[in-house]
């Protein structure tokens, strides 16, 4: 019997992810439970499992697409059965993605290639790049490969396939254009043309740009910069650090800030809410979960420290320590990265001084740090200061309530006794 399999729920609000691999392949013997696919979806990736045992009959995704729940992935011929397959749908799910330094498929193309579509010896300067449409016979790609080949300006119909069965790949589309661009093609526009590459945008940074996008949109944004003269807490960060790593933590500002902010939410509740603006209600929170913004090699994350209120510096720090490499690993879960609070993002181990960090929804409030410098004071003795820019979503915070906040937390960052007395 043959089970149409379509990709499950992924998550809340997460309707569609990035296929990032394709783990089996038409004609594969497959067992309940066994993963099938990884799917990277808001920042998060996850296998997705076989619902019963049986063969793989057809494989409908491929890496690099796009899918939404409820698309068709896999049809499975439940039981043992060994339904035949063609060859070339069998080899179809894992096309051969040419070697950059090997682009010896596409110097085939003289060869191979129909005489080209009417080829302008001399195109004026002014003239669009974009090869008229082709009348050619159909050609295999998916839908993402054809929607890349027209955000490009190419017809599909002139890109030489390198893959099996003749399906052109994002690779295809990719060589195509940078080898019209070296031979003097492109999109209109003056200045001296270079070599350039394109890459598809990972789920990561895809997911990035659309939700700070909404940020952006949707939140009247407001920064306000201040100075934490932090000399004394770095003492005692100092002192008080090897005692973190005999707990396997490593002690850092930003998990003292942590404890910070988390005290300094309490006593700032419209800090740690978030607006219904279609109800015209504010929503006060009674929890406070602490994102953490990670750079890491596929993009940012922020990964969230959950009831920070309740945790000691060195339990903060544990947790820091264990977000950070599981982010980095790309082992992070979709559970990790929701349920924040209050963000902060802390840019001091690269540089810089203050920044406008965007606040992110459905939050109201984030605060960035920036690398500390030596500076003299008044009497001509020698301070750390650390820069901190908070941003707000003006809806809700007025600017004297941004003022106090962040004061409050620069007060708690330069006499530690305050937490104890106020928060």
């Amino acid at each position: 019997m043959a089970l149409e399999f379509k990709l499950p729920e992924l998550g809340e609000n997460i309707e569609s992810g990035d296929v990032v691999s394709v783990l089996v392949a038409a004609g594969d013997i497959v067992s309940e439970g066994q993963s099938l696919l990884e799917i990277e979806a808001g920042k998060a990736s996850m296998e997705i499992p076989s619902p019963a045992s049986g063969t793989i009959k057809e494989v409908h995704v491929a890496v690099g697409d796009s899918v939404g729940v409820g698309q068709l992935a896999f049809t499975i011929e439940a039981g043992e059965s060994t339904a035949e397959v063609p060859t070339e749908e069998k080899a179809e799910p894992a096309p051969v993605v040419p070697p950059k330094e090997e682009p010896a498929p596409a110097a085939e193309a003289p060869v191979a290639a129909p005489a080209p579509v009417a080829p302008a010896p001399a195109p004026k300067a002014d003239a669009p790049a974009v090869p008229a449409p082709s009348t050619a016979k159909a050609v295999s790609a998916a839908p993402n490969v054809r929607r890349l080949a027209r955000e490009l300006g190419i017809d599909i119909h002139q890109v030489q396939s390198t893959g099996a069965g003749g399906r052109i790949s994002l690779e295809d589309v990719k060589y195509h254009a940078k080898s019209s661009l070296e031979n003097g093609g492109g999109r209109k526009g003056g200045g001296v043309q270079g070599a350039t590459r394109v890459e598809k945008m990972s789920g990561i940074r895809k997911a990035t740009m659309q939700h700070m996008a909404y940020c952006w949109a949707t939140i009247p944004h407001v920064t306000q910069h201040d100075m934490a003269d932090i000399t004394d807490l770095e003492m005692l960060r100092k002192k008080f650090a090897p005692k973190a790593e005999a707990a396997g933590a490593k002690l850092t500002i930003t998990a003292m800030l942590v404890n910070v902010v988390a005290a300094a939410l309490r006593r700032f509740p419209n800090f740690n809410c978030s607006i219904d603006a279609d109800k015209a209600e504010i929503i006060y929170k009674d929890f406070y979960n602490i994102g953490i913004a990670v750079d890491t090699d596929k993009g940012l994350m922020v990964p969230v420290v959950r009831d920070a209120d309740s945790k000691n510096m060195i339990e903060v720090a544990q947790d820091l320590g264990e977000i950070a490499r599981k982010a980095r690993a790309g082992q992070i879960a979709l559970a990790d990265l929701q349920g924040g609070t209050f963000t902060i993002s802390n840019l001091g181990g690269i540089g810089g001084s203050y920044f406008t960090p965007i606040v992110n929804s459905p939050e109201v409030a984030i605060l960035g740090v920036s690398r500390a410098v030596k500076q003299l004071d008044a009497e001509g003795n020698v301070r750390l200061m650390m820069p901190l820019s908070l941003s707000y979503d003006h809806r809700i915070i007025d600017g004297a309530d941004g003022a106090r906040f962040l004061r409050w937390v620069i007060e708690a960052l330069e006499e530690p006794l305050l937490l104890a007395l106020e928060g």
